[in-house]
């Protein structure tokens, strides 16, 4: 009799987008790239993640006609951490610098993130060889008692921690035992020397554990709720997958992890090893590299909202454009260009499905004035996160955000000087309030091109952006579908600029924004110039996102090549989330403090040897072991380990040197699924 043969498992990969919340089943079986056997879409709601969730993965199951038993791997990717960023958005965090002076905060933007953040200094630190300096915390002491009541979580940096963690761990110690609060200490998150930028991806890596925490505690309770007893992984911002709780303790690394995603599952889809892969979605564009099969990875770290972090993630570059985006008009000219960007905001279609009348009412009523406003279209709604994410508002900040409540108000009514504005934003900052205006997405409702959402709040707000008025005092557009292909066309013409200046930067050319843009502006316009203008991608683009069909459709004669659309694109960052490996790594460093003493500075040790050998021999056999715990803790058992060594020597009289050596070893695997 001959056996049933086993059948395949089933993996679920879940994206989480600014937008939408997508979800799909897929099978290895079906061929070399698998299958995908259903896939749907959710309104990502942001008050509740497990709504969103929940409304795309039972979608897919129940499209498959499949038992949740079956599914034995579930891994997600998301924009949250990305858009948080770069809207400026999370949580309000204690930076403690240990070692530093207050001038350092000047330094790698550390101050510009900072914002009105508290900071305490603290004495302390150590030297590049791990000698320590006198640890004073008793001013940390004293101010935490007020901070534990005002801050959401505490980022820790000490001077050369990445040679010597001690006075880090001290500093976490203390606050963990007297707040119970989360603690980020730099030395958790890279190896790399720099300070203040340490300091900085320390910082909103603290900023953002309250948004990714709420995010695998939603998935992990929809899955429990559904019987669905399998691993939950995260994309990493460099495309490998690691365990939620790994994530949890890291979300900084997840940042570019939809993007990073979306790089997996486009080489997926399309089998191309060398493209441009633009993933355009509600709040950002993003656009990469695929070179030889791989992406390009940034070795310098990965920037998110102008923050140049210690991130190793994708060489990603994100744009603030996307379906969602602010439509804005150019101040002061006699024929001003529509600004997409980069703020998003909820879209009048999709307020007006969610709250109807109380949308459509505020609209009409503003539309039956005889002139204009500067607030028209506009309205403000709370985002209804925990209220005690609300910590430490100031007394104008906390009046308006009473004010604001689950049903929007439109800003006209809602404000009543520019100073109210100006806190209107610090709310929306924060990701206490969301404002509904005007974008891209309501203009394809107006033209019937999209159909998801409330068509009529989309044409109204339309009708109120197409009567404002241009230098001249005339209507800026003649109708609502006049500005509506306006927008959209505006737009697909942004998505060529930051392509092409994606390539630019990629060539290591200066000024790329500005190139880029004077290129599609004399392909658009057709200018006759002197100097006669084109410009041509060596390899094709890849266009990602459920919007990419509608807002890409011309992209080709922009970028001078082909535009491949994928079938399942609308997905693609959940098929990437599926097909991924776990990938992790670990770094010491061996030093020479004086002649014939070798340091080790592997993790949370840091040893002394006499021999240089012997030294080397420890520090690979620490990131070995170092490597395979991560590994496992980030959820794999069949890890494969490559170490690699640099040395750092010089010459002197005919006798080698030694200075420094960097030991990396990197672990790899396919997550471990259920039994």
């Amino acid at each position: 009799m001959t056996a049933k043969p086993k059948p395949s498992p089933l993996f679920l990969g879940i994206d989480t987008g600014g937008t939408y919340t997508d979800a799909v089943l897929w099978s290895e079986a079906g061929g070399p790239s698998g299958k995908v056997l259903a896939k749907a879409k959710a309104l990502t709601t942001r008050h509740d993640l497990a709504v969103g969730i929940s409304g795309a993965v039972d979608a897919v199951l129940e499209m498959a006609g499949t038992d949740p038993a079956a599914i034995k791997l579930v891994s997600m990717s998301t924009t949250l951490a990305t858009n948080a960023l770069v809207e400026g958005q999370g949580g309000r965090v204690a930076l403690v610098m240990i070692g530093f002076a207050e001038g350092d905060l000047a330094r790698d933007g550390l101050k510009a993130a900072l914002g009105t953040d508290p900071v305490v200094f603290c004495p302390g630190g150590h030297d590049v060889h791990g000698n320590a300096a006198k640890l004073d915390l008793s001013g940390l002491e004293a101010a935490l008692p007020e901070l534990e009541k005002s801050v959401s979580g505490f980022a820790v940096c000490a001077y050369f921690a990445t040679r010597n963690p001690a006075h880090e761990l001290s500093a976490r110690n203390l606050i963990r035992d007297r707040t119970g609060l989360p603690v980020t200490a730099s030395h958790e998150l890279s190896a790399k020397l720099g300070g203040p930028r340490r300091a900085l991806t320390t910082l909103l890596n603290a900023r953002l554990i309250s948004m990714i925490d709420r995010l695998v505690a939603a998935t992990e309770g929809f899955l429990a709720a559904r019987n669905i007893a399998a691993p939950l992984m995260v994309v990493r911002g460099d495309g490998a997958l690691v365990s939620a709780a790994f994530a949890r303790q890291r979300p900084i690394e997840t940042i570019l992890s939809g993007p990073a995603a979306s790089l997996v599952g486009a080489r997926h889809m399309t089998g191309l090893d060398d493209a441009v892969v633009s993933d355009i979605g509600g709040t950002t564009t993003d656009v990469a590299v695929l070179d030889k099969g791989r992406p390009r990875l940034d070795p310098e770290g990965a920037t998110v909202g102008g923050f140049r972090t210690m991130v190793e993630a994708v060489a990603m570059r994100t744009f603030g454009l996307g379906g969602d985006s602010e439509v804005a008009l150019e101040d002061g000219a006699l024929g001003p260009k529509i600004l997409l960007g980069p703020r998003r905001l909820v879209p009048l279609a999709l307020a007006g499905l969610m709250h109807g009348e109380a949308v459509t009412s505020e609209l009409e009523r503003q539309l039956r004035a005889p002139n204009p406003g500067r607030m028209d279209g506009r309205l403000a709604v709370r985002t209804g996160v925990p209220e005690r994410l609300a910590a430490g508002l100031t007394g104008a900040e906390a009046k308006l955000y009473e004010l604001i409540g689950a049903v929007p108000q439109a800003l006209d009514r809602l404000l009543t000087s520019n100073a109210q504005n100006a806190t209107l934003n610090r709310l929306v900052s924060r990701g206490l309030v969301h404002v509904a205006g005007f974008t891209p997405s309501d203009a394809a409702h107006v033209l019937g091109r999209q159909a998801n959402w409330d068509a009529t709040a989309a044409r109204l707000g339309a009708e109120l952006f197409a009567r404002r008025r241009d230098g001249r005092g005339q209507f800026i557009a003649a109708s609502p579908e006049a500005i509506s292909e306006r927008v959209l066309t505006a737009l697909t013409r942004l998505s060529a600029e930051v392509i092409l200046e994606t390539a630019f930067a990629e060539d290591g050319l200066d000024g790329a924004a500005t190139v880029a843009h004077a290129l599609v502006q004399r392909a658009v316009d057709a200018h006759p110039g002197i100097a006669r203008l084109s410009v041509a991608l060596d390899r094709p683009v890849i266009g990602l996102g459920a919007s990419a069909p509608l807002h890409y459709a011309g992209l080709a004669e922009l970028v001078g090549n082909r535009c491949v659309v994928p079938q399942d694109t609308d997905v693609a960052n959940a098929l990437g989330a599926v097909v991924g490996q776990v990938r992790v790594s670990a770094e010491a460093r061996v030093s020479q403090p004086k002649e014939g003493l070798f340091r080790v500075a592997s993790g949370e040790s840091v040893r002394d040897f006499n021999d240089e050998a012997a030294a080397i021999a420890a520090a690979e056999k620490d990131v070995r072991a170092i490597a395979a715990g991560r590994a496992k803790d980030a959820g794999t058992d069949s890890a494969e380990i490559e170490i690699a060594s640099e040395f750092r020597v010089s010459t002197v009289e005919g006798q080698r040197m030694f200075i420094e050596a960097h030991v990396v070893a990197v672990a790899s695997g396919r997550p471990r699924i259920a039994v």
